[in-house]
C-alpha cells in the first residue's frame, strides 16, 4: 500500500489479503466487451472492498470513442451479460449500473463514492480522478489496482485477443488447425 496524493493505493497482494471495512460504494468502470476472466477478477474484487458497487458501463457513444480495433457489442448485450454474471456471483443486489458517457463517470463528482477499482492498465485514470476530485474539493478516492489477469501465453486477457481468435474468455490459447 502507498499514498499518492492523499489517496490510499492498494495493490494486488493486499486486496488479495483485504481484511479491513468494506468500503461504503466503490466504483469501477469499463466497457465489459466479451466479459472474461480479467474482468470478472476486476469486479470479484469491487465486491470483496465495496458494500455497494456503482459500475461504469460504457455507452455505445462513448464505446465508439475509444477506438478499439474490433466491433463492440451493443450497450444492452454488454448489460444482459454483465447483470447474468452479477447474478450468477449473488452480488446484483448490491449492484448499481450506469451508463458511462465519458472517462470519469459518477467518481468524478459524487461525494459518496469512496474508492475505485482499476487494473494495472488504467491506474493513471483513477489518479486523474483524484486530482479533478480535488479540484472539485471532494476527498480524493481509495485506488484499488489489481494486476492484469494473464492468458496461458503469459500476455494479459484482452476483448482484443478473444475477438482475433487467438485466447478463450478464460485465457486459454486457441489452437489452429494447420493447412497440411
Amino acid at each position: 500500500m502507498l499514498k499518492s496524493r492523499g489517496a490510499l493505493i492498494i495493490d494486488t497482494p493486499s486486496v488479495l489479503e483485504w481484511k479491513g471495512n468494506l468500503l461504503k460504494i466503490v466504483a469501477v468502470g469499463g466497457t465489459f466487451d466479451e466479459l472474461h476472466k480479467g474482468h470478472k477478477t476486476l469486479l470479484e474484487t469491487a465486491f470483496k472492498i465495496g458494500e455497494t458497487v456503482w459500475i461504469g458501463l460504457s455507452t455505445d457513444e462513448f464505446a465508439k470513442t475509444l477506438r478499439k480495433n474490433h466491433e463492440i457489442a451493443p450497450y444492452k448485450d454488454r448489460l444482459r451479460n454483465l447483470t447474468r454474471f452479477l447474478e450468477s456471483l449473488g452480488v446484483l443486489n448490491r449492484a448499481k449500473i450506469v451508463p458511462l458517457n465519458d472517462p470519469y463517470g459518477p467518481a468524478l463528482s459524487n461525494p459518496k463514492i469512496e474508492g475505485i477499482v482499476v487494473s494495472r492498465e488504467t491506474e493513471t485514470r483513477a489518479k486523474e480522478i483524484n486530482v479533478l476530485r480535488e479540484k472539485r474539493g471532494l476527498k480524493p478516492l481509495k485506488i484499488i489496482v489489481i494486476d492484469m489477469v494473464l492468458a496461458e501465453d503469459q500476455v494479459p486477457i484482452s476483448t482484443t485477443r478473444i475477438r482475433r481468435g487467438e485466447i478463450d474468455h478464460e485465457g486459454r490459447l486457441i489452437r489452429k488447425k494447420r493447412n497440411i
